[in-house]
């Protein structure tokens, strides 16, 4: 058997390895004896668990049925995980952009509930244009123009997921202080709030603001997104660092940020709605942050 291993799995590769392994071990079955099961030698089998190798679509099916694995959702997104080739828009971006953030891109392509919280930006699946580029020219200093045209149009393109023939409904919550950033031009956080208020009317999108005085700290794990594609088992967190991704994978973590995004939610004011009466919940907010931008663009404060 020709064995061709990669050096660098992709987040998909690694987590249908991952989940392999740990539905083998519920089992208390062997490498050796899961590969015997599908013709494979216990090397090969522990490249499979740890991405370095494909597993075709028959055998991840083999053994899921091996395992004892009846949850339908959960083996139609292995078997989903294991028959994809990982191409999309975004592997014309390959020659220049971060593994990590292609591991993001296509994450969120397989993603049917993204729930995210901000503390410092808006998130990139609600920015407009003029947003992500006063972020980015803030942010990379003399990075060459161009190079940060085509981040702006990945982060552009990211956000076909919430306007798709099946979108993936989208949970925001975000800090009161995203929208009092002194780096974003106020012209530009203007019309942001207003594609926000806006973007609230879809029924796939909710979004909330967490209010200076809020009986928490909101930021104390920082900016995290909880993505949900096919199965609860298949969650993903991905914690946004400055220049690179961190994936969570293992349950204890996933409960963990859940039930972090569930407290958020119930200190945040109410669901941002378009349709609700004027100075309520997050949309009173929303005016007033509003009101406070256009006095300073007319120079009133």
């Amino acid at each position: 058997m020709a064995w061709d291993f990669r050096t660098n799995p992709t987040q998909r590769q690694r987590r249908l390895g991952q989940e392999l392994q740990r539905l083998r071990e519920s089992t208390g079955l062997s490498a050796a004896e899961a590969g015997e099961h599908i013709g494979v030698s216990r090397a090969y089998m522990s490249n499979i668990e740890a991405g370095r190798t494909n597993i075709s679509v028959d055998k991840a099916r083999s053994l899921t049925e091996l395992y004892g694995c009846t949850g339908r959702r959960l083996v139609d997104g292995l078997v989903a995980m294991a028959e994809s080739d990982g191409r999309g828009w975004w592997s014309e971006y390959r020659r220049f952009a971060n593994p990590g953030l292609l591991d993001l891109v296509e994450l969120e392509d397989s993603a049917t509930t993204v729930r995210t919280f901000h503390w410092l930006y808006v998130p990139g699946l609600l920015q407009t244009p003029e947003y992500t580029r006063e972020l980015f020219h803030g942010w990379a200093g003399d990075y060459p123009a161009e190079s940060l045209e085509r981040y702006a149009e990945i982060r552009r393109r990211r956000q076909a997921i919430l306007v798709r023939d099946d979108p993936a409904t989208c949970h925001a919550i975000i800090r009161e202080g995203v929208f009092r950033m002194g780096f974003i031009d106020p012209k530009v956080m203007v019309d942001q709030l207003e594609y926000l208020i806006e973007a609230a009317r879809s029924p796939n999108i909710t979004l909330q603001i967490v209010p200076y005085g809020a009986p928490t700290n909101p930021s104390a794990r920082g900016a995290f997104t909880i993505y949900d594609a096919w199965s609860p088992e298949l969650r993903t967190v991905n914690l946004e660092q400055p220049i690179s991704m961190m994936f969570l994978t293992e349950q204890r973590q996933l409960e963990e940020f859940t039930a972090h995004f569930a407290r958020l939610a119930r200190v945040a004011l109410a669901p941002l709605d378009p349709r609700s009466a004027p100075g309520e919940g997050s949309l009173g907010l929303a005016q007033y942050l509003l009101y406070s931008l256009k006095e300073t663009i007319h120079g009133r404060f």
